[in-house]
């Protein structure tokens, strides 16, 4: 964000200026990423910064509110200011529509769940937030854990031949997940005798359908549904007593939460 220079501060403060700040929440929401806005300033002052005040991940936003107060050199803490909002609002936005899932769904202990889904090379960062909203994290790689998706099933020719060729070439010890678009492909993932079936983009009554069939065939096998979930569906969806609920709209469509830094007099 540097660039060459802050060329604006530079011309109007002088380098050896002190200078205190603090980050204001402008709405509610759950906090995340504050430890990682610390280190922006650490790294932009050399270590030459303290923190007079702090919340913590997981704290709730009061509108008004500070969230952190630092102390630094002025062109420092400019330096600094808007990595360090952006770190903050993206992450609390993620940790805010995240607690608004598993608010809704705690008391029919089901488990939410992020996607790879994510913004390129922040996604740790984001998956992070997901729990500390109080989500659970999927896959945060390929080589995480088998899922056998859409693609895979036509490339070979039905889900069966993908797990016998599964089977093959990973290890027992990974489990097996499959996704499934329809009732026709729910029993043939019973079949194959899978750990995990997702029911994929499928409708209120498929999935009502799926989850009766799974449960009188097999009691172990985890039932994940994704696909379309939003606020609105998600209670009626946990409510057919699923295991998992997977959710894109954490990561991809969560909106940042508004955030400014002030300097204070010092």
């Amino acid at each position: 964000d540097i660039g060459r220079g802050d060329i604006t501060s530079e011309a109007i403060i002088s380098s050896s200026s002190c200078g205190k700040a603090e980050i204001v929440a402008e709405e509610k929401g759950t906090l995340a990423g504050v430890e990682l806005a610390k280190e922006v300033f650490r790294l932009v002052s050399s270590n030459k910064v303290e923190f007079s005040y702090s919340l913590k991940d997981r704290d709730i936003l009061v509108e008004g509110e500070p969230i952190l107060i630092v102390k630094s050199e002025a062109l420092n803490i400019l330096k600094g200011e808007r990595t360090a909002l952006n770190f903050l609002s993206r992450l609390s936005g993620i940790a805010t529509l995240t607690k608004k899932y598993v608010d809704l769904t705690h008391p029919l202990k089901i488990k939410i769940l992020d996607t790879r889904k994510t913004t390129p090379n922040l996604r740790l960062l984001e998956k992070y937030a997901v729990k500390i909203g109080g989500g659970f994290n999927h896959r945060f790689a390929l080589d995480d854990e088998v899922l056998i998706k859409d693609n895979h099933i036509k490339a070979c020719g039905g889900v069966k031949e993908a797990v016998k060729r599964v089977r093959r070439g990973v290890s027992p010890l990974k489990k097996i997940e499959v996704e499934v678009d329809g009732l026709p492909q729910v029993k043939e993932a019973l079949a194959a005798k899978v750990d995990i079936i997702m029911l994929d983009n499928m409708s209120m009554e498929e999935i009502k359908e799926a989850v009766k069939l799974i449960r009188e065939s097999s009691k172990g096998t985890l039932i994940e549904v994704s696909g379309g979930i939003d606020l609105v569906s998600i209670v009626e969806i946990a409510r057919t007593k699923v295991d998992l609920i997977s959710v894109g709209q954490l990561t991809h469509s969560a909106r940042s939460l508004k955030m400014s830094l002030n300097l204070m007099e010092s």
